[in-house]
């Protein structure tokens, strides 16, 4: 009996070695506030890594796809349960990350008899004002934290994350057009995937070559439309200079 503590304490270890094997070489997903809105960035081979949530949330996310859908399907629950219960002014990002999407993941990651949820993930709530946005990672084991330098990406490497979100939050000026945003994000993108360097990085001038002809997915939480539903799909090659 007194071994089963540790038993449980060596089985977790296990069990988040397991989930970050399997999170190597995914490719990461990043949301950046501006003046326009939020804006979500995946690049991948046709599995949709940026999704909507709600009329002011949206959800980008690397893992297993099963898994990502999981907790898109919980997210828009969620929201949609807090909606109607309530108003839609009333569904919040800590409500729903606090209250449902980090205790499920938790519940998941701790349950060791049953498959883990392979996803890491991010949120993001739309404001009134950049200053008024809100970003979150959520992380496998149901941990998360509140991002406010405006600058969030989800990855398998923590260490590697923070480097990113540095010299993006460097590299991105309010200006900026929504594709020359988009162009800092993916020389990001590019370097955490070839393992560069972020002292000395300079930004490309060309987004498809970055990607190798991957596909690059954008969404925008536009915070300039006037109806209650803000998410929009944009297309890299449509997307003035």
């Amino acid at each position: 009996m007194t071994e089963e503590p540790y038993r449980w304490l060596e089985a977790i270890q296990n069990r988040r070695e397991y989930i970050q094997d399997h999170l190597k070489g995914a490719t990461p997903v990043f949301a950046v506030s501006r003046p326009e809105g939020i804006l979500l960035v995946g690049v991948g081979q046709g599995q949709s890594k940026v999704f909507e949530i709600y009329d002011r949330h949206a959800f980008a996310a690397l893992g297993h796809p099963v898994d990502i859908e999981k907790v898109r399907q919980s997210a828009i629950e969620a929201a949609h349960v807090e909606g109607f219960s309530r108003s839609s002014r009333d569904v919040t990002l800590r409500r729903l990350v606090g209250f449902s999407l980090s205790p499920t993941l938790k519940n998941s990651f701790e349950q060791i008899f049953s498959p883990p949820l392979i996803v890491e993930s991010l949120f993001a709530e739309l404001g009134e004002t950049p200053a008024q946005d809100a970003l979150v990672r959520l992380h496998f084991d149901g941990n998360h934290h509140y991002e406010v330098s405006g600058a969030l990406m989800a990855h398998s490497d923590r260490k590697v994350e923070a480097e990113a979100q540095a010299w993006l939050k460097q590299n991105l000026r309010p200006e900026h057009s929504v594709r020359q945003a988009v162009l800092v994000v993916l020389t990001a993108w590019r370097a955490v995937t070839q393992h560069l360097p972020f002292t000395g990085l300079v930004v490309e001038p060309e987004g498809p070559a970055l990607v190798e002809g991957r596909l690059v997915e954008l969404a925008l939480l536009d915070r300039r439309v006037a109806g209650p539903v803000h998410y929009r799909k944009l297309d890299f090659s449509n997307l003035p200079g």
